[in-house]
């Protein structure tokens, strides 16, 4: 199977611990997210009610839906309470040169 192809999406230092950027790959909007100072990129959309993510909180690894509260592992998209019950895509990453690069192909 072909490695995926990584895409330059965003500058470490342009997300702040606690938060979460939306970025255009590929056509899909995606979040990259700095749960102390770990980063994840998620898909930005809630698998409850196609809600964006990206005004959620982000604590201890997970990020909450704005509108109903589910919230969502951010390294594995897995549902962790209701009302949502099915995950998010999550979608590798890398640093290189202080550039966050993904693969979302």
């Amino acid at each position: 199977m072909p490695e995926a192809a990584f895409a330059p999406a965003i500058g470490v230092d342009a997300v702040e611990p606690g938060k979460a950027v939306k970025v255009t790959i590929g056509g899909r909007d995606i979040l990259i997210c700095n749960s102390q100072g770990a980063f994840f990129a998620v898909e930005n959309k809630c698998s409850h009610a196609d809600e964006a993510l990206e005004c959620g909180r982000i604590r201890n690894g997970w990020i909450s839906c704005p509108a109903h509260g589910a919230r969502f592992d951010l390294e594995s998209g897995e549902a962790m309470n209701p009302p949502a019950k099915d995950s998010i895509a999550t979608f590798p990453l890398r640093v290189v040169d202080g550039m966050i690069e993904v693969a979302a192909g």
